[in-house]
């Protein structure tokens, strides 16, 4: 893309990091190095907050998705808890983000909580086209 396009509010070099730093996170951790993999994915993270609101968004997949569910699938419940409740805090209802929430709740013993998260899930769920096992397709363990 040259120099100085722009997709929406935000330049493509500011977007095309996010994708750069998720794929790089995606493939380091689906290679077995799990930390380099998070610490990129942070780097998404990072890169994604940064953005400028826009409805849509210039980006459309949310990079808490990712390492939440990687998380998870490390054991990592505390950590993903939080990445869920942020991104629920920007994106209110959202069936993934109840999902992997609900799962960290289960695994963190929280389970009233659990119940009320997944009953949310459950009704976000219901208007979902997919069938969602994790908050990302990138988890291997969520079949």
């Amino acid at each position: 893309m040259p120099a100085g396009s722009i997709p929406f509010i935000d330049d493509v070099p500011a977007v095309m990091t996010i994708a750069r730093e998720m794929l790089a996170g995606e493939i380091a951790y689906l290679s077995g190095d799990h930390e380099r993999g998070y610490e990129l994915l942070r780097r998404a993270v990072a890169a994604e907050d940064a953005l400028d609101y826009a409805e849509p968004s210039p980006w459309m997949v949310p990079t808490r998705h990712s390492l939440g569910a990687l998380l998870l699938e490390q054991g990592r419940a505390a950590e993903a808890e939080g990445l869920y409740r942020e991104d629920l805090a920007y994106h209110k209802g959202n069936v993934w983000s109840l999902h992997g929430l609900a799962e960290c709740l289960e695994r963190l013993g929280e389970t009233d909580e659990a119940r009320r998260v997944h009953a949310e899930f459950e009704a976000a769920s219901a208007q979902a086209s997919v069938d969602v096992s994790s908050s990302c397709f990138c988890r291997k363990d969520a079949e």
